[in-house]
């Protein structure tokens, strides 16, 4: 079983939570100003990474809140969790390791 480390609730086992898509997509300031196919590919398209990859999840048999975290989708190992509003961190000096 995995362990997740929920920001704010601490590390939890997998069950707690619900995956929520990919994380840091920014929504159109003007929806009605795109093309069908520019609100279709924001509504459907992500990325599919292998390797690291920021993803959104919540603890739903926890305090019930989104967070972001970077998982790795070869290895399914949880890299960081950060919450939402926060950048991104930084895992390029872990890489070099």
């Amino acid at each position: 079983m995995l362990i997740i480390s929920c920001p704010w609730c601490g590390e939890r086992p997998e069950i707690e939570f619900v995956y929520g898509g990919e994380a840091h997509i920014a929504r159109p300031a003007d929806p009605s100003a795109l093309s069908d196919q520019e609100w279709a590919d924001f509504l459907y398209n992500r990325t599919n990474p292998k390797g690291t990859h920021a993803e959104r999840w919540r603890h739903i048999h926890g305090c019930g809140r989104f967070f972001n975290a970077v998982r790795d989708t070869v290895s399914d190992f949880f890299v960081a969790t950060y919450k939402p509003g926060e950048p991104r961190p930084d895992l390029s000096q872990d890489d070099a390791k």
